[in-house]
């Protein structure tokens, strides 16, 4: 009991003392700070691998894309004030994984429309690019494949978001890439490319980033689920048999039409030429063989 009572007094001297509070509160902020490193060390180990993932980026940014876009995304113009380069502050990473993972960037040199060819970086160079153009401005993020599966949908659920999708691609995006996706020219040297086969992130980017002379379709304008589902309707498309013969690149009646009269109707007509130059070939000789039998 003297014992328990000797450091009772012993402690409520430290409580009283000027010192105690500070002791206490440092006491509280140290054993904060170690339960917050121990529970979150993943935490601080992504925040250090996405420096350098930016940090990698730019160094990939300033060899390959700063020449026409500047060190540090500003964009550079031309002598006569067109854009060069253009900027890529704001552009967002979604930006990037579409016109480098599609092989458009980096562009041999500047035109009117960057067309898809090989790509020239892997994987990992185009996350590090588009990484370090995220860091420079807020912009659309890369689209998880949740964004654009149908995964963990009922087969009916399957079919509304198809015809869905339908609705919106013939109602907007059939003037350029037509009815069923094949592309179409455009004006000023432009074009509409084919969208059939192509992988559904790079379609989902398209919209929402809207490449060269395509109209963008953020998520205000155009909600999530509707580009998934245009996403499924062209997945469709892919998946069910034309069976009407050739396709002709799926260009709609004009081509249908011209093929028509240059082949159908010109062979039609150069037949009957020919059948009527052997008629008269045939006639002369007939006239020729009653002269001879007459003479």
């Amino acid at each position: 009991m003297r014992l328990l009572n000797r450091t009772a007094r012993r402690v409520s001297r430290h409580r009283r003392s000027r010192l105690a509070g500070f002791v206490l509160m440092l006491f509280a902020l140290l054993a904060t700070g170690t339960v917050y490193s121990a529970l979150s060390p993943a935490q601080a180990e992504q925040a250090t691998s996405d420096a350098e993932l930016v940090a990698k980026g730019r160094d990939l940014f300033l060899v390959g894309c700063s020449y026409c876009h500047g060190q540090n995304g500003e964009g550079q113009r031309d002598q006569n004030g067109q854009n060069f380069g253009p900027p890529l502050v704001g552009v967002g990473a979604a930006a990037v994984d579409f016109q480098v993972g599609t092989g458009r960037m980096p562009m041999a040199q500047p035109g009117q429309q960057a067309p898809q060819k090989e790509v020239a970086y892997s994987d990992e160079e185009v996350a590090a690019l588009a990484a370090y153009v995220a860091s420079l401005g807020v912009g659309p993020a890369i689209p998880s494949s949740a964004q654009y599966s149908l995964e963990g949908m009922t087969d009916e659920e399957k079919q509304e978001a198809i015809v869905r999708g339908g609705q919106i691609f013939l109602a907007n995006c059939t003037a350029c890439h037509n009815f069923e996706g094949s592309g179409g020219a455009m004006p000023r040297g432009g074009h509409a490319p084919k969208i059939r086969g192509v992988e559904p992130k790079y379609i989902y980017e398209a919209m929402l980033t809207g490449p060269q002379q395509m109209p963008t379709f953020s998520e205000g304008t155009m909600t999530p689920e509707a580009k998934r589902d245009v996403i499924a309707y062209l997945n469709s498309i892919d998946e069910n048999p034309s069976y009407g013969g050739f396709g002709l690149g799926g260009y709609g009646p004009v081509a249908e039409g011209m093929v028509a009269w240059l082949g159908g109707i010109g062979a039609l007509v150069g037949f009957a030429v020919w059948i009527a130059a052997h008629t008269t070939r045939t006639t002369r000789k007939t006239k020729a063989a009653a002269g001879e039998d007459q003479a």
